[in-house]
């Protein structure tokens, strides 16, 4: 009976020694893993609302035509680069890669940028845009600390 428990427990990854298979310790951050879940979603809201809100100002405000194609333009390139950055930071965090993480972190100042254009650049700023751009801004802040954190765990530990 103990040797088919013994068994067992090597047939369940989940419940071995990592020590005794050779395999090397999870260095994934789960709290960047879960920033990074929420905020994808975050940002899923954050474009339904700001195209809501273009077209919004296209009709009720004096927006003039090219300003609106040009806003509208560029929250196409945000979307673009958020899912770029949540992509390779999703995998280099979960595959402990540490070239996409970077890669992930250095999107993220296009990214940052884009937001402080919504933010404070625009011809016209509701004080909804504000609010949003200013908690997507909060995400980037905790994001970037977190996978700064992370690239270096990943950098220090002997994976080969």
């Amino acid at each position: 009976m103990a040797d088919v428990c013994l068994r067992l427990q090597y047939a369940c990854p989940w419940q071995s020694n990592m020590a005794a298979h050779g395999r090397q310790p999870v260095l994934s951050s789960t709290p960047l893993q879960i920033l990074f879940h929420l905020n994808g979603w975050y940002f899923a809201a954050f474009f339904v609302a700001e195209i809501l809100m273009f077209i919004y100002k296209g009709v009720i405000l004096p927006y003039p035509q090219d300003n609106l194609i040009l806003d509208v333009v560029l929250l196409l390139l945000f979307s673009g680069l958020e899912t770029l950055r949540l992509f390779y930071g999703w995998k280099g965090n979960l595959c402990q890669r540490s070239l996409a993480l970077f890669v992930s972190v250095a999107i993220l100042v296009p990214c940052a940028v884009l937001s402080v254009y919504y933010l404070l650049l625009q011809t016209f700023v509701l004080r909804l845009e504000f609010v949003l751009n200013a908690v997507l801004l909060c995400f980037y802040g905790f994001e970037l600390v977190l996978g700064v954190m992370t690239i270096s765990i990943f950098s220090r530990a002997n994976i080969y």
